[in-house]
């Protein structure tokens, strides 16, 4: 048996021989959630839409086998497109084969679907709006530190509410539709992971996919595939004899608008449950992509900064002594020249994912020097406090360590920059990512200012304490 993937709920997905195929295994926690996957997936198996079938299922349906898709998520397949900018070709023609399919998943997919299984709700309907507003409140305005005038921001989540209540609610909403959930076999799309669905509207998918943090889609051709997908819709029965259901193109767009704001802070609010609160490092690492396609769409869409005042001030997070100290500011992804990355990190969370797609660069073990979280007078604090700065300098064990790694790095960074490079991330890990890889972190990124300049750019993230730095 292999674990084959992770995921952001507690789900566990194993590969394994069953009948003498190739199947995943999936161990859920809620059989209600178990049940409503195991239900949707023999129905839209049975329609011929691309899901996995379903093989087995245990008795309590805490378990069940699927079909095994292979390994190749969309979300990979496009990472070389991502990288050049240029989403021509192949995986150009997956993505529009994707909007096709995810049309038919949701209107011939809400044939005879049994809408009482859904999880947990069988309908998106006002309550379950307010709880992913509520979600993007606590759960990430809360967490960053935000300055909320909750009264108002509540009316516009009220505002909000109405309008994305005021379109039809009559197809089937995959609600986590975006190329993580999206295998790529023998060059097409298969669907999985739709154990969240319920009926709703047409638009909030369309926002989910195209608007998926780190997808990276240039808007040209979010604009295309939205053409691609209105085509593909006008070829359903979707509004044949009822010509009110499809909207003008004005009128779906701007429609549209409301569900990719919508989607956008439901995100967040995922972003800031599973990373400023679990700590889980894929999260963290997710915010600032995040944030840029919100604040993208804030200046995209102005009417959107008149109609939520509140909700878009509130996002307006204000740096502190020009530091954000909790999430990072809007990344850039058009900085021309040399970004290099520096990050503190526990290992026992695991190395910090490469956000900018091109992998390489370093990871240092701190681990070989005095560690101040042996003491009880440091355990409460970071390499940030004057404290542990002293300790570990009049120690001098990290400063020999780190006369090794500056000229290692310098050198790299010079040959980057001869080389019109875009990117290098330089890591330091330790055992809890409080002390020693935060210090060390902090001084290359100090010593990459003092010897560059202004020829680079320095972020800084210290990803257990959530702290990130420009």
């Amino acid at each position: 048996m292999a674990i084959v993937t992770a995921s952001g709920s507690n789900r566990v997905y194993s590969r394994e021989e069953e009948d003498g195929r190739s199947v995943i295994r999936v161990k859920g926690t809620s059989r209600a959630e178990n049940h409503a996957f195991i239900v949707m997936a023999r129905h839209f198996y049975s329609l011929g839409l691309p899901v996995p079938e379903v093989y087995s299922v245990s008795d309590d349906e805490m378990e069940y086998t699927q079909e095994d898709l292979g390994d190749t998520l969309l979300f990979d397949y496009l990472r070389p497109c991502r990288e050049s900018g240029d989403f021509s070709g192949a995986g150009k023609e997956l993505l529009i084969q994707t909007m096709q399919q995810l049309c038919h998943i949701q209107v011939e997919g809400a044939k005879g679907m049994d809408w009482s299984v859904c999880y947990p709700v069988p309908s998106l309907d006002r309550r379950s709006i307010m709880w992913d507003l509520n979600y993007f409140k606590y759960d990430y305005l809360k967490l960053t530190g935000a300055e909320l005038c909750e009264p108002a921001l509540e009316d516009d989540f009220e505002r909000l509410a109405e309008k994305l209540l005021a379109v039809p609610c009559d197809v089937f909403m995959y609600r986590d539709a975006q190329s993580r959930n999206v295998m790529v076999k023998d060059g097409k799309p298969y669907f999985i992971d739709f154990q969240g669905g319920r009926r709703g509207p047409i638009y909030y998918d369309l926002a989910s996919f195209l608007w998926q943090a780190k997808a990276c889609y240039p808007q040209a051709l979010r604009e295309e595939l939205l053409d691609v997908y209105l085509a593909e819709l006008a070829k359903t029965d979707y509004n044949r004899g009822r010509d009110t259901r499809v909207p003008s193109a004005e009128t779906f767009r701007a429609n549209l608008n409301h569900f990719v704001l919508f989607r956008m802070l439901q995100v967040l609010g995922a972003y800031g449950f599973r990373g400023l609160y679990e700590r889980k490092a894929h999260f963290i690492e997710s915010i600032p992509f995040a944030r840029k396609n919100l604040a993208e769409l804030f200046a995209q869409v102005p009417e959107l900064q008149e109609e939520y005042p509140a909700l878009y001030a509130a996002t307006q997070i204000p740096d502190n002594r020009g530091r954000d100290t909790r999430v990072p500011t809007v990344s850039d992804q058009d900085v021309k020249g040399l970004t290099v990355s520096v990050y503190s990190f526990s290992f026992k969370k695991g190395v910090p994912e490469d956000v900018s797609g091109n992998g390489g660069g370093y990871v240092f073990d701190c681990r070989s020097t005095h560690n101040p979280g042996k003491y009880e007078q440091y355990k409460t604090k970071t390499g940030l406090d004057k404290p542990v700065i002293e300790f570990l300098e009049q120690d001098g064990e990290i400063l020999d360590f780190l006369a090794h790694v500056y000229p290692i790095v310098d050198h790299h960074v010079t040959r980057f920059l001869e080389r019109g490079f875009t990117h290098l991330q330089v890591s330091f890990g330790c055992t809890g990512g409080q002390h020693r890889s935060v210090y060390s972190a902090e001084s290359l990124a100090r010593h990459l200012r003092e010897t560059f300049g202004d020829r680079i750019r320095v972020d800084l993230c210290h990803r257990e304490q959530a702290h990130w730095y420009k």
